[in-house]
Formats: C-alpha cells, sequence, structure tokens
C-alpha cells in the first residue's frame, strides 16, 4: 500500500519508508497503519515497547496501551488529559482472557455469552494474580472487560495476545472519535500510531453493568447506558438498577461534563433561537442544517452523534451555541441522551 508522509522527520520517514509498507500516512509523527496483517504486526510492536496504539472497534476508536504495563497505562493518562481517579476499561479477546482477570458469577457468564464480541463492558471483581496495572484500575477491587466485535480489534488483541486497556482516543472530556481524523485532531502527534478501521459501525461506547462486588446474588447494575439498550439487557437481568458516582467511578463515563464540544449545549429544543445551530432529529424538524436521523432511527442517531456534534461544533461561531431536538428516552435513546446530557452539563 502507498504510503503518505506528513511533518515527518526525514530520517523516520526513511526508515518507515524502507522497512515497512503498512504506512498509509503519518501526522505529527503519530503513524496511521493499514490494517492488514502487517499494520497489525507494526501495532503489536508499538504496544509491547511500551507505546500507545489507537484501534477501532465498533463503538468508537479507542487508546489502546498494554494494560499490565504501568508505564504504557500512565501515557494513556497523559495523553488524554484523564483524570486518574477515572478507571480504564480493559479489552480482552476472548470469554477465557476475561476469566484470567476477573470473577464471573452465573449472570455475567450469561450476559457474556449473549453479547460478547460487542459493545458491553462488564464490572467484576478482579481474580488474584491478575497482573493488571493498578493505575488502570483507579484503586478499585474491579476492573471493567470487553470483548470488542470489530475484527480489526480482535486481530490486534489475538496478535497482542494480553489485555488492552482502552478508553475513548480524544482528549478527555471531549467528543469521542468515529473517524481516523477525529483521532488525530485530538492525539496526533501524542501517540506512536492509529489502525484504520474506517468508521464505527456503532458509534455510542459500550453498555456497562456492575454487580455486587463479592457476587454473592445475581443482582446487575446499569453503570453507563450504551449501545446495546437496556431493554435487551434486562431481559436477562431482570430490572436493573442504578449505579455508578461521579466523583468515585468504578467504570468509565460517569463523571457528569464529559463528551463535550468547544460551543456550549441545550438540548430539548423543538426550535432553534437566535444564534444557535439546531440538530434535528426525526421529520419534525424542517430546516435544521443537521439531524442525528431524518427519519427518527435511534440506531442511525447513534451511530451519528459524535460525528454530528463535531459537525455542528464546527459550524458555531465565537459565541453560538448547539441545540438538540428532543430524542426519545427508550432503546438506544437512553445512551444518545445520557451523552448530550453530559455533553451540555457545566465545564469543570
Amino acid at each position: 500500500m502507498a504510503c503518505r508522509v506528513y511533518g515527518l522527520d526525514h530520517r523516520l520517514a526513511t526508515a518507515v519508508n524502507h522497512s515497512s509498507p503498512t504506512l498509509r500516512h503519518m501526522v505529527q509523527n503519530t503513524i496511521v497503519l493499514s490494517s492488514d496483517t502487517d499494520g497489525i504486526g507494526q501495532a503489536v510492536r508499538f504496544l509491547r515497547a511500551g507505546q500507545l496504539v489507537a484501534m477501532p472497534t465498533e463503538t468508537v476508536y479507542g487508546l489502546a496501551g498494554d494494560a499490565r504495563n504501568p508505564a504504557a497505562v500512565a501515557a494513556i493518562f497523559a495523553a488524554k488529559g484523564r483524570p486518574t481517579f477515572n478507571p480504564l476499561i480493559a479489552h480482552v479477546a476472548d470469554q477465557a482472557m476475561a476469566e484470567s482477570l476477573a470473577q464471573f458469577n452465573d449472570l455475567a457468564r450469561a450476559l457474556a455469552h449473549r453479547f460478547w464480541p460487542g459493545p458491553l463492558t462488564l464490572v467484576l471483581p478482579l481474580r488474584p494474580g491478575h497482573g493488571l496495572a493498578e493505575l488502570a484500575l483507579a484503586g478499585n477491587p474491579t476492573v471493567a472487560l470487553r470483548v470488542p466485535a470489530h475484527p480489526v480489534a480482535q486481530d490486534l488483541l489475538r496478535a497482542f495476545g494480553g489485555p488492552l486497556a482502552g478508553p475513548s482516543a480524544n482528549p478527555s472530556g471531549r467528543v469521542s472519535p468515529t473517524r481516523v481524523d477525529h483521532v488525530l485532531e485530538g492525539l496526533g502527534g501524542k501517540i506512536a500510531g492509529i489502525i484504520d478501521g474506517g468508521l464505527c459501525r456503532v458509534g455510542v461506547e459500550s453498555t456497562i453493568i456492575g454487580f455486587d462486588e463479592d457476587l454473592s446474588g445475581n443482582h446487575a447494575v446499569m453503570l453507563r447506558q450504551g449501545g446495546i439498550a437496556e431493554e435487551d439487557i434486562e431481559t436477562i437481568t431482570g430490572p436493573l438498577r442504578r449505579g455508578g458516582h461521579a466523583e468515585k467511578p468504578n467504570a468509565p463515563g460517569q463523571l457528569i461534563s464529559h463528551y463535550a464540544p468547544e460551543a456550549t449545549v441545550r438540548l430539548e429544543a423543538r426550535q432553534p433561537e437566535s444564534g444557535e445551530i439546531w440538530v434535528g432529529f426525526g421529520p419534525d424538524c424542517p430546516g435544521a442544517p443537521l439531524s442525528l436521523s431524518p427519519s427518527g432511527d435511534l440506531a442511525e442517531a447513534a451511530a451519528t452523534l459524535f460525528q454530528t456534534l463535531r459537525e455542528a461544533d464546527r459550524l458555531a461561531s465565537a459565541g453560538q451555541r448547539i441545540a438538540f431536538a428532543p430524542v426519545p428516552d427508550h432503546g438506544l435513546g437512553r445512551a444518545i441522551n445520557d451523552r448530550l446530557s453530559r455533553a451540555a452539563a457545566p465545564r469543570p
């Protein structure tokens, strides 16, 4: 595959061009890699050297580092500017790898059997000898685990052979990335590479489910709405309890202000006010310059949410506000409204 090199030191460019056909291009010393075997191999070499690589998942692009390497995990927090009390998700290749790190009960296994690989994260008690970096856990006795469905993420995890810590590949608190250029906008020059896996299909992060810390009962807790609808989870768990804590989170996505564009955000806007960029939903928003889904399809709205939020932010001039039309609060609409409410929250 032909390579394109931008803003790259000449000696490094020469070395990369002669050593690997996997390079697509480089921006500010961050290499964009192909998703073929050679590209995955180069990404694995970066990861084994303690460096960071953005990988595509079906939800958003994740910022991957060796979850067992304290220096790599610290580099994730530094690159994102992420508060160290906010734990990371460990991505694993399969159920066997997950069970080597955490203790499962019958309900957790039932959820994993139904939804893995896929956009579900389970928060479970750590197994003795887990080997994960303490910083990734943020002092919790639990770990957040996910088996991603994206084939490129699967290829990377299997080739690497271990767990990868992987928060969204964007500066902390900002809009999550669903394309390579989104990652480059926020983290170009701060990470070693990005594997180009195209556009992320689901578009919002994983649903996170927790349990009693001692797994004493088959009780499940909703910690974050996400890419699997609450109603689908409840077909296995029964009614979910609500959990999570913004000051001492046991899983990502619990901070009050998150997913924030530069412009401020107003919700439940049935009409725009003067100086607002109006984002519609459904057929009852004539004149809206942007729409999460003109037909009112919640899956489409979830898939386009972060891209639309970025586009609205680009259109908003100084002092303008982004106004979102109401989104139904059921199914994937709950995850969409969760992200929008955090985007609209007062900034710290």
